[in-house]
């Protein structure tokens, strides 16, 4: 833990960072943590885009916990995760606790302050011990909320990765293209454009084979995690048993299981990924679901992964649209890079 800080250097500390909010978060984490941070806070240490590490000494030693700011609909989601969704599958175990939330005055942003799950993530170390234990809880999350009760409320207020999400965003992409254009508009970006457009009309052409082959052979919709990257997965190993804790569920939803597992399989080089699906298949299939082909399988994760570089183009071309943003050609590029690397998921 570095030097310790009062809480007006705290204070000054975050709002130097322009973040929104810090009384209400300040007021709240003083009520949860009450005189255990009286000894000194640390500096707020950044992880990532509005999330921070703050470390703290009390009458028991050093403690940590996480502050994660958010969109309302986004926090709430979260919220809904952790005291809801997931302990009605009885997993409420896997993911990071919820200790407090400080909505910021005009109510444009949430704080939410979580336990700190600490530096295990899978990213770190993805040994085949911690693999299989993540596999395995990616196996148990679906068998459990395949056709659950709740999935309603989670569509309602979370996402719908089925068809409709390949639709929507192609849909969404072709049009923002579309729009950049113009004698104001650079030349290289006009040809990123065409270029990126001839990739996104055969995939709404192409559309009615994918919904067919998702239709017969997607299975039941489940609830998904929506953001499986190595990053997102915590695992402590102890001799004979391991704990896996997933955190950042913004994009939770409703959709095949296939969408999470591509997500998933993409995170590790290609001749990794057969042993982790085995290990998927026979965890689902253990519980009466089954997996379609490999071939039905690379379909499924194509359509996944085309949706998401779908959702990026339309994204940056709103940014284009309505700001100017500098950075858009160059993430563009990138994801016209992505399409020409693309191979598929699973080696035929």
């Amino acid at each position: 833990m570095g030097p310790a800080v009062s809480i007006d250097q705290l204070r000054s500390a975050l709002e130097e960072r322009e973040e929104p909010g810090v009384a209400e978060l300040l007021d709240v984490l003083g009520t949860v943590m009450g005189d255990a941070g009286a000894a000194g806070w640390s500096e707020p240490i950044p992880l990532k885009r509005r999330v921070y590490r703050l470390r703290f000494n009390g009458g028991h030693g050093a403690r940590s916990v996480i502050l994660k700011r958010s969109e309302p609909a986004v926090a709430q989601r979260n919220r809904w995760v952790a005291e809801r969704w997931l302990p009605a599958l009885g997993l409420g175990d896997h993911c990071a606790t919820l200790l407090a939330s400080a909505s910021e005055r005009e109510g444009q942003w949430l704080w939410q302050i979580y336990e700190d799950l600490g530096e295990d993530t899978l990213e770190r170390q993805h040994d085949q011990p911690r693999v299989a234990a993540t596999t395995d809880l990616i196996a148990e999350l679906h068998v459990r909320g395949a056709g659950h009760a709740l999935l309603p409320e989670v569509r309602s207020y979370g996402r719908d990765f089925g068809i409709s999400f390949f639709t929507a965003n192609v849909g969404d992409a072709i049009r923002g293209l579309d729009r950049i254009d113009g004698e104001r508009t650079p030349q290289e970006l006009r040809s990123l454009r065409a270029r990126l457009l001839r990739r996104m009309y055969p995939l709404l052409a192409d559309m009615p084979r994918r919904a067919e082959v998702l239709n017969e052979a997607g299975g039941p919709d489940t609830l998904l995690h929506g953001d499986l990257w190595r990053d997102n997965v915590f695992v402590t190993l102890w001799s004979e048993a391991a704990r896996v804790q997933l955190i950042d569920w913004d994009h939770v939803g409703v959709g095949p299981l296939t969408y999470d597992l591509s997500t998933f399989l993409l995170r590790f080089p290609s001749a990794e990924r057969r042993w982790i699906l085995d290990r998927y298949r026979q965890k689902v299939s253990g519980a009466g679901l089954r997996l379609p082909t490999e071939r039905e399988l690379n379909v499924l994760f194509e359509t996944a992964e085309y949706a998401r570089f779908a959702n990026r183009v339309s994204w940056a071309a709103m940014a284009w649209l309505h700001e100017g943003a500098e950075w858009v050609p160059i993430e563009l590029a990138e994801i016209e890079r992505w399409f020409d690397d693309w191979r598929p998921t699973l080696a035929e």
